[in-house]
């Protein structure tokens, strides 16, 4: 079995339970509501991404094990949510190896439809935030990336280190694992260290009064 495949069917669940830990923390909802949150928050970046190169059938139309990796995360999620609903690092690890994963194997599949690499790179960064994007529209929070912390730069950055492993011919598992590392790293250190981008623009007469 390929390493890309099995980085695929483990984001797809990391994120199922990245969605249902968040649909829970918002509301109460039923199992068919959490299960709906975690499959658009699994699927949603892939899909969007085999939408926009053509490719059909989606990924988890193709192949069922995607629903079921969907079905474990959920599952997991709901048996032992309340052990770890207080821990924050849980959902923050959950969605950091999901778009580490998703990163890659969404870059590595628009570069094998011979798009343009900066392309290929963009949509990896999509087929790893959408997800999540959707994931918080649905749950009526912000999403991620509109917040003050580093999250579809790091996928950026490694959807390009990514691809720059490929053009050295470095063999394409230790890419994988090389760059998907390296998104999961960043992530932690921008974590950790309270690291973010400047700010696009700052209005200084926006509170005063007229």
């Amino acid at each position: 079995m390929q390493v890309q495949y099995i980085l695929e069917i483990l984001g797809t669940g990391f994120f199922a339970a990245s969605g249902a830990l968040v649909a829970n923390n918002r509301s109460t909802p039923d199992w068919f509501g959490a299960t709906f949150i975690s499959f658009i928050t699994a699927t949603g970046g892939g899909s969007l991404r085999d939408m926009l190169l053509g490719s059909y059938p989606l990924a988890w139309v193709k192949d069922v094990n995607f629903i079921y990796a969907v079905l474990m995360g959920l599952i997991l999620t709901g048996l032992f949510y309340n052990r770890i609903k207080h821990w924050r690092k849980i959902f923050f690890v959950l969605d950091s190896l999901g778009i580490a994963m998703f990163t890659i194997i969404g870059t590595q599949k628009a570069m094998s439809m011979h798009v343009s690499l900066p392309v290929a790179a963009i949509l990896g960064m999509f087929t790893a935030v959408m997800g999540g994007i959707l994931r918080d529209v649905l749950s009526n929070e912000e999403p991620v990336i509109f917040k003050k912390e580093i999250y579809a730069t790091a996928c950026l950055l490694g959807a390009l280190l990514y691809q720059g492993l490929d053009y050295l011919n470095c063999q394409r598992n230790y890419s994988y694992l090389i760059a998907f590392a390296f998104i999961f790293i960043v992530r932690w250190i921008a974590e950790k260290y309270h690291l973010s981008l400047p700010r696009f623009a700052k209005d200084h007469n926006k509170n005063q009064e007229l």
